[in-house]
């Protein structure tokens, strides 16, 4: 049976064990719907163009895990960023693990999305929030009819959350292949301020494939700060999509570190309602062996006044291949808008590919908007430089993919955070560096 027609067939012993009389029931069905009507994405759809799923989707995939492993700290310690006191919520082969948690909440609201989906005390937070910004293309909409577990957290007006929280899904590899669903709602009420820090994590060098939908609302004057380290074993596959509604004087920022995986597709979309927006997006690629990681990302300015930054940078070796995907869409009323996009890439193989596509869409005529791409080779000239003054080879070329990659390093507000990117950075160039950027 192909994967298609298990999940669907499959989506009727999942309704089972939830609530149909539930107002979340009729989301779920039109999803399954529209996912039935769809299917996986395929490379004819021109937002998929250079990215194909069907070495992922070749597996027989468990869609509900029998049972959790159990897992104590030390075996998982080096995936969390210790160096810092923070919350985390941890999820293993895609259930809430307690014993590895830490959710005092210190006036947060802080609660699993299960809970938040069938508790009434949640229930209008889930009306006015859930599935309002997610796509209703296909595979948010597989996400959405199996929504039941992932992090709920609401930040209370006025509140600036003190430490990081750490959201980490684990997969143990207790099955021989797992799909995974995620479902996170983050909501930042007006003036409140929250750093969050997202992985998946796969134990074993079993198949795992992870589809996971977050939605985030920013209200006004709110400030999010999110991260999220993609690092995982090459027999794990991740498709990410985030979506980020602002509202007025807000800030939002995301940076996305994609190092491991087999493939690794972010969706990731901004949607500005309001003036004096900022949003934000950067990210670091360096990826190897037959490595893809695709970055499709999209920011709306709906509203007059606002800002939006993107800077991604890749570093591709051997046969890895690379998509960006960025549209800027500038609404008729978004005069006044300053939005800047970069994509800038270095292939130290000759077998290493990048496709990227820059767009801008402008229906305003008073407005501050560029985008452009690079696609480049080390310097010889600097290579030679730091070459004639004693320095190896190896290492000069790690200088130079360092320096190239710090503009978005520079903009990381967690210095605990900053550090492991550079130690994961030296890593997977193969060196020492010996210093923190």
């Amino acid at each position: 049976m192909e994967l298609k027609e298990k999940l669907v067939s499959s989506f009727m012993a999942f309704e089972d064990n939830v609530d149909v009389h539930s107002s979340i029931h009729d989301i779920r069905t039109e999803a399954i719907k529209i996912f039935e009507a769809e299917g996986f994405p395929t490379k004819k759809q021109e937002n998929w163009k250079y990215t194909s799923l069907n070495s992922v989707l070749k597996q027989d995939y468990s869609v509900f895990p029998k049972s959790e492993k159990a897992l104590e700290y030390k075996d998982v310690k080096e995936y969390f960023i210790h160096e810092i006191d923070s919350y985390k919520i941890i999820f293993v082969d895609g259930k809430y693990a307690s014993h590895l948690s830490q959710t005092t909440h210190d006036g947060l609201d802080v609660c699993l999305m299960s809970a938040a989906l069938t508790k009434p005390k949640y229930k209008v937070i889930i009306d006015n929030y859930f599935n309002k910004i997610a796509n209703k293309d296909s595979l948010s909409s597989l996400n959405t009819a199996f929504s039941q577990e992932g992090a709920y957290i609401n930040i209370p007006k006025n509140k600036v959350v003190e430490k990081p929280i750490q959201i980490i899904h684990f997969s143990t590899g207790n099955e021989a292949a797992m799909l995974l669903q995620p479902r996170n709602l983050i909501v930042v009420n007006e003036n409140a301020h929250v750093q969050i820090i997202e992985r998946h994590q796969s134990l074993t060098e079993n198949a795992v494939l992870t589809n996971s939908v977050t939605e985030i609302f920013a209200n006004k004057r709110a400030i999010v700060d999110y991260y999220k380290i993609q690092n995982d074993n090459q027999s794990a596959s991740l498709i990410d999509s985030t979506f980020i509604n602002q509202k007025q004087e807000s800030l939002a920022k995301v940076h996305t570190f994609s190092f491991g995986g087999k493939l690794v597709r972010n969706n990731l979309e901004f949607y500005q309602n309001g003036e004096r927006i900022d949003s934000t997006m950067k990210g670091i690629t360096i990826i190897g062996d037959k490595q893809h990681v695709d970055h499709n990302t999209l920011v709306h300015h709906i509203e007059p006044n606002c800002e939006s930054h993107q800077d991604y940078k890749g570093i591709f070796d051997d046969k890895s291949t690379g998509v960006f995907n960025g549209k800027v869409l500038v609404e008729k009323l978004a005069q006044k808008t300053n939005a800047f996009q970069a994509n800038n890439n270095i292939l130290i193989s000759d077998k290493a590919t990048i496709n990227t596509k820059p767009q801008l869409e402008i229906f305003a005529d008073d407005v501050k908007c560029s985008h452009g791409c690079t696609i480049g080779q080390l310097d010889e000239s600097a290579m030679f430089y730091l070459r004639s003054r004693g320095i190896p080879e190896k290492e000069a070329k790690a200088l130079l993919m360092f320096a190239f990659s710090n503009t978005v390093l520079d903009s990381v507000k967690i210095p605990e955070m900053k550090t492991r990117i550079t130690k994961l950075i030296a890593e997977k160039l193969g060196v020492n560096i010996g210093f923190d950027l």
